[in-house]
């Protein structure tokens, strides 16, 4: 009976990955597996293999993704989490300390700040998307006790007394110029939120409105960390600078992840801005053009 089992399993398996191959995704294997593990019935696995085969994103197929040792739930129409973005957060760990108040700014399902909540215990995490979708999401993988999430515009929701009090800002924000919405993956363009992945003409819109606010949410020597691409970089560390944020650049090549950590020194610096010259708008950045999954950035 038991080989028998064994041999029903792998036929299974092998029939689902012959499926996930011809529809066109390049890790069928371990796709199948995934899909395999999180069915609870026969008809479940089957809607899950149908749905991924019609072009659903894997994560949204089967309710989670996996960010920084955590199964992060994920649900339909909701921003998934890239593999990537583990370098932001790690970042923002080696940056904070027990008791630190963290924003999530743009947080799609609170990833970034459950990921700070399970590593440092203690902080005070605040949460913040304008998709209410994304706000259910993060609600449920940020558990009452471990933060709070708002729904609101960036930093319009929070709370008035903390001003001058954010230890670790974080904002994974939308950053692909509106003209390169096209080109991105299926999955991304046709299955998440617009307000995910589109940053306006040159990629910066939010990342530029969150900078001009930054320092007067920041306490002293606090930091604001950002994902962006890395033909941004040069670009944000511009727009970090002209708001009071001393900025530097930290990529990882193997993640292929670039993070602009931007540190308050002063606020006088932010009334410069319109005197600074800016540099031009950059080329198409990474944000989602190698796919939607966990899986194609391993």
């Amino acid at each position: 009976m038991h080989n028998y089992h064994h041999r029903h399993e792998s036929v299974k398996y092998a029939g689902i990955v012959t499926r996930l191959r011809n529809a066109g995704c390049v890790f069928a294997e371990e796709e199948a597996r995934l899909i395999l593990s999180s069915a609870q019935s026969p008809q479940e696995l089957s809607n899950m293999v149908e749905r991924r085969v019609a072009g659903l994103p894997l994560e949204h197929v089967i309710g989670w993704v996996e960010f920084c040792g955590l199964r992060i739930q994920v649900d339909p129409g909701v921003f998934v989490p890239r593999h990537r973005t583990e370098f932001l957060a790690r970042q923002a760990i080696a940056l904070a300390q027990p008791g630190d108040v963290v924003v999530d700014l743009c947080c799609g399902t609170g990833a970034l700040g459950a990921a700070l909540a399970a590593e440092l215990k203690h902080i005070e995490l605040h949460a913040v998307d304008i998709d209410p979708a994304a706000v259910q999401c993060a609600r449920s993988n940020i558990r009452s006790g471990n933060g709070i999430v708002y729904e609101g515009d960036l930093f319009e929701p929070l709370p008035v007394r903390l001003h001058n009090r954010v230890h670790i800002l974080i904002a994974n924000a939308p950053y692909v110029p509106s003209e390169a919405i096209p080109l991105l993956p299926p999955e991304a363009r046709i299955h998440e939120s617009l307000a995910a992945l589109d940053g306006g003409a040159d990629g910066l819109d939010v990342l530029r409105r969150i900078a001009a606010s930054a320092s007067s949410w920041l306490a002293k020597g606090g930091y604001l960390l950002v994902e962006t691409s890395e033909r941004q970089a040069l670009l944000t560390e511009d727009l970090f600078a002209r708001y009071g944020l001393h900025p530097r650049t930290i990529r990882s090549e193997e993640q292929d992840a670039t993070v602009i950590i931007g540190m308050r020194t002063n606020q006088e610096a932010a009334s410069q801005a319109d005197h600074l010259p800016a540099r031009t708008a950059p080329p198409i950045p990474e944000r989602g053009s190698a796919g939607n999954r966990q899986l194609h950035n391993k």
